[in-house]
This record gives structure tokens, sequence and C-alpha cells, in this order.
């Protein structure tokens, strides 16, 4: 007899810590933790009591890791009387086998074997704990893109559609769909590599949480520069605004707070690394790099660059609208090709800004309208994904 009991506690013992054993895996492997999926179990368990035992749901769970006990409890009333429910009553007599103290009225719990519970209530349990764990994953995967929202990740390619061009991205322990219109244009992107993405948004709705990532999202290049630029990570040099046309151009407007440092030269580095580096991650994109001024006529002029600018008249009568006036030949490099580099002057500094030759006359082939004002500070603007081939300028240094 003793030999059977000690028999039964060594399997039980052995159940136990293939129990936390798999649940410590799961935690290492999954994410999920120890807790959590303890919480799932105990849940099942009240609910296969419920199902095997008319209802009662009066139970008593102790499940400790660091211990490695496992054990379940039924409660039952005691009773003096004729028991008229044996799910939920116990008669005194075998109820102070349990607690020699017991008395009507009390309470005493009979220990149980999960192993005991009905077939439907085991199914039931196992689909409880399976839920859980598929909570658990949803709960861990919005956890971590959460904590990287409107931030860089390195994420490696999984697969990227030969139809559509979208590729599947895996950040951490969870995947996101890189759009082929969140992608830099003319970038090639292969399985098994590694990229940097912005994650602009996190979904919750549907099965599963799911990231919006974007390369073309001008805070990826805020994001780079803060990265690679102490002063910008430091807060001695501010970035004020950023337009951008993914894979041709972006032009930066950054502001120094100490005087002694050149915040322009900070951001182009020495010899140029730190911009090179940018540049790279960006597949080769041309960044303008210039200063911010509070003086719009100034400011707008720095937009313009690479071109010279001869002046620039504000217009009294409309607010936000000046004339940007260029030698003759430097008419084209401030319009840029198909009006890009006026553009993106235009978004950088909020100004509708309308080009003219030093002469007053055009030539035949150019063709000039104001640029409109942008808002700097949209996320993802309009033209971000109409990617227009830069000019064969070299951008500022």
């Amino acid at each position: 007899m003793a030999k059977a009991k000690k028999k039964t506690e060594n399997e039980q013992e052995n159940r136990n810590r293939e129990l936390f054993e798999a649940l410590a895996l799961m935690e290492k492997e999954r994410g999920i933790p120890v807790d959590f999926m303890i919480s799932q179990i105990e849940k099942a368990i009240i609910t296969g009591c419920k199902n095997t035992y008319g209802g009662n749901e009066d139970v008593l769970i102790d499940i400790d890791p660091v211990k490695g006990s496992f054990e379940v409890y039924l409660r039952k009333t005691v009773v003096d009387e004729e028991v008229t429910d044996k799910n939920r009553e116990i008669f005194i007599d075998d109820a102070r086998k349990i607690s020699r103290t017991a008395m009507p009225g009390d309470k005493v719990g009979i220990k149980l074997d999960p192993r005991d519970f009905g077939r439907i209530a085991v199914q039931t349990a196992r689909n409880i704990i399976r839920q859980g764990i598929r909570d658990g994953e949803k709960g861990q995967a919005l956890a971590e893109y959460q904590s990287k929202l409107r931030e860089i990740v390195t994420a490696r390619v999984e697969q990227v559609d030969p139809k559509t061009g979208n590729a599947t991205l895996r950040l951490g322990k969870s995947i996101a769909v890189l759009p082929k219109n969140e992608q830099i244009n003319g970038e090639v992107i292969t399985e098994g590599s590694d990229i940097k993405v912005f994650i602009v948004d996190v979904k919750t709705g549907g099965k599963e949480p799911r990231a919006i990532i974007s390369r073309t999202h001008p805070d990826l290049v805020k994001r780079l520069f803060e990265a690679e630029v102490p002063e910008i990570f430091d807060g001695v040099v501010e970035i004020k605004a950023i337009s951008r046309e993914a894979g041709s151009r972006t032009k930066i407007a950054v502001f120094s707070r100490d005087e002694n440092v050149d915040a322009v030269g900070a951001c182009i580095g020495p010899r140029g690394q730190r911009v090179s580096t940018i540049v790279e991650v960006l597949g080769g994109e041309k960044i303008d790099i210039i200063e911010y001024c509070d003086d719009p006529e100034k400011y707008i002029s720095a937009a313009l660059s690479p071109a010279e600018v001869v002046k620039i008249d504000i217009d009294p009568d409309n607010e936000k609208v000046c004339k940007a006036t260029v030698p003759d030949s430097q008419l084209s490099l401030a319009i840029g090709n198909k009006g890009q580099n006026v553009r993106l002057a235009a978004k950088l500094t909020g100004w509708k800004i309308d080009i003219r030759p030093e002469s007053g006359f055009f030539g035949e082939d150019e063709e000039n309208e104001p640029a409109p004002a942008a808002d700097v500070d949209a996320e993802l603007p309009e033209e971000t994904n109409d990617v227009i081939p830069a000019d064969e300028e070299t951008p500022a240094e």
C-alpha cells in the first residue's frame, strides 16, 4: 500500500515537473509569461470542475512553479443529514476524514486529479488553454509593436510576393507586411536581407495586431538622424522640418540651440560620414541639409538650395505666399526636375513659392507655377510614394 502511494506521488511529481518545464519553454520560445499561462490553466480547471461536478466551480487551485506543486481542491459544504447534492455537499463523517474539526456548514476541500474530469470537460479545458496561448501571443505581439511605435526597427525579409511586390518581414517574434507603395522607389528587397523600417501605427482590429510599417515616411529620415547625430539625440541640435520624396530627395531643416555648434555641420559629420551613412540606408537618396531660420526670406532662400536666390519678395496680400528671384542660369536648378526642388522647398517651409528669373523672362520650355505650401507635419504626404527622379545636382553640404 505504501509503495503504491509512493509510486503515485512520484508520478504526480514527474507530471508537475514536465508541466512547468513546458511552461518555461513556452515563455522562452513564444514570449508568453508563465504567470499568464498558469492563469489560463486555472481558468480551464475551474471550467472543467463546473462541467464535471454539476456546476460546482468553488475550487481552490495551488500552482507553484518554484515548489513544483500543482494541487486542485473541490470545496463542498459539510452536512450532518442526508446529502442531497453530492457535487456540492459532503456528509460530516466523510468531511472529518479530511479535517477533524469540520462542522456542519463548514466547507472542506476534496483533492482532485484533473485526469478524472470527463471527456467533454477535458476538451473544454484544452480549448481554453489553446485560446489562452493565442491571446498570450496576440498580447505579446501588441506589446512588442507598441514599444516600438513611431520608431525604427531592423526587420528580416522572409518573403517577397513576385506579383504584388509586398514584402513579409519578421520584427522580433512578430510578422508585418511592407506594401510595395511603402517601399523606396527603385529599391530591390531580397529575401533573407535585413532592412530598417519605421512603425507608423499599430492596428488592433482583426484576429492579430498589425503593425503599419514604411520606408517612405519622412520620420524614418528623422529617426535615422537622431540615431546617427549625437547632437540631435542630446537636444543640442533640433530637426525643425522634413520634406521627402522617397527614393529621390529629402530636405531637412535643422537648428542649433548652442551658438558654438554648427547644426548643418553636425548633421553632415566629419568628412560627410554621418549623412553618408543615412544615404546608404536610404539606398542613395539625396539629402539637402539646411539651417532653419525664423526669418522667412533667409529660410526660403536656404530651402531652395542648391540654387542661389537673389531675393525673396513676400506677398503682402496673401498669407505665406512669396516670389523667389533667381539668376537666369539658376532657374532650372531652383525649379528642379519636374518641379521637385521648389515643391520640396514649399513643403519644408510651408510657403507657396513662385520662382522667377532675374531677367523677368522665361525660356521657351520653362513653365512655372507657384509651388503650393505643404503641411510639413503631415505624416504621409500625398507625394510620398509618387517618386520623381532627382536632378543631377549634388546634395547640399
